[in-house]
């Protein structure tokens, strides 16, 4: 039992240092340095250095309780500067997949529900291009002919940059993960969000473990881009602080598109190969490939009840 907490506490304390002291500590640098440099002289290094020197030569810090109570100090700011952008994070998440759009605030609903609708609009004269790409490929192969895929391919590309199926958030990550609901429940009968935990208690070991690492993957994307915004206001003492904020953000939007697609794959796939799995602790025997009739049995058994209405008297 030692062993095991210790072990524990091992853990913990990697990824208390990866996920919020490292990073909070390179803020927290970036901060005495935009402090230091000031905006006339935003490359002087040396001006760092002396600063450095001159805090290295104060009598508080020669001592070993003054060097304890600094390394103390570094830590509890890197910590604090590390809660706040994983706090932030979590924001820019809900921001990124918008789930909940509908629930904004009208002044955040109001914009959310005017992107969408331009998404889907956009996302309908691409589908359409791509649709009649698609037919007159077919009516080519009729004539005995074979039509040049670039065209269908590109106009296919089109639609799945918009999203790849009809826009229902004013974000792509967002409809990317909606996206496997939507195939779910078209080609199953099946409410991915009704079906998961049930599915979740079923996986492989392998399969949890890939898709807890492409959650986290998303969560690590979305937190980049809460430090960007926590350099924004260095930009007052240091304007290069600005540029890094830029760089983290185009970053962030990259890695959190990337880590949404997988996601979603990895969603829809474990659904896939392992809702029989479901139907079967259920008691459910499917002779065949699950299909739209076996999901919606399916989904009857994985609805509760409703709760009963009381009497008028009651």
């Amino acid at each position: 039992m030692g062993s095991l907490w210790g072990e524990l506490g091992k853990k913990l304390a990697e990824r208390w240092l990866s996920l919020l002291v490292l990073p909070g500590a390179l803020y927290l640098s970036v901060a005495v340095a935009a402090r230091a440099l000031g905006q006339s002289h935003p490359f002087a290094v040396d001006r760092v250095t002396g600063q450095v020197t001159r805090w290295a030569d104060a009598p508080t810090v020669s001592t070993v309780g003054g060097q304890v109570v600094l390394l103390a100090a570094v830590l509890a700011g890197a910590s604090a500067a590390g809660l706040a952008a994983q706090a932030l994070g979590s924001l820019v998440e809900q921001l990124h997949l918008a789930a909940d759009w509908h629930t904004w605030p009208a002044w955040g609903r109001w914009p959310a529900d005017r992107l969408t609708t331009h998404r889907r609009e956009r996302w309908k004269s691409a589908a359409r291009a791509w649709r009649r790409r698609r037919e007159e490929a077919a009516a080519a192969r009729s004539r005995g002919l074979r039509a040049d895929p670039a065209t269908r391919y590109a106009a296919g590309a089109a639609m799945t940059r918009i999203s790849l199926e009809e826009p229902d958030r004013p974000t792509w990550s967002g409809d990317r993960i909606h996206a496997s609901a939507v195939r779910m429940q078209r080609d199953y009968n099946l409410d991915l969000a009704v079906l998961w935990p049930h599915l979740w208690l079923v996986l492989p070991e392998t399969a949890r473990n890939e898709i807890t690492l492409a959650r986290q993957a998303l969560t690590r994307a979305t937190t980049l881009s809460a430090w960007g915004v926590l350099y924004l206001p260095l930009v007052a003492l240091w304007w290069p602080a600005g540029v890094i904020a830029v760089v983290l953000a185009l970053i962030s939007w990259r890695r959190t598109r990337s880590a949404a697609d997988i996601y979603a794959t990895l969603l829809e796939a474990a659904a896939r190969l392992h809702t029989r799995d479901v139907a079967e602790h259920l008691g459910l025997a499917l002779d065949e490939a699950l299909d739209r009739d076996s999901g919606s049995a399916l989904a009857l058994r994985l609805t509760h009840s409703p709760p009963p209405i009381p009497d008028e008297t009651s």
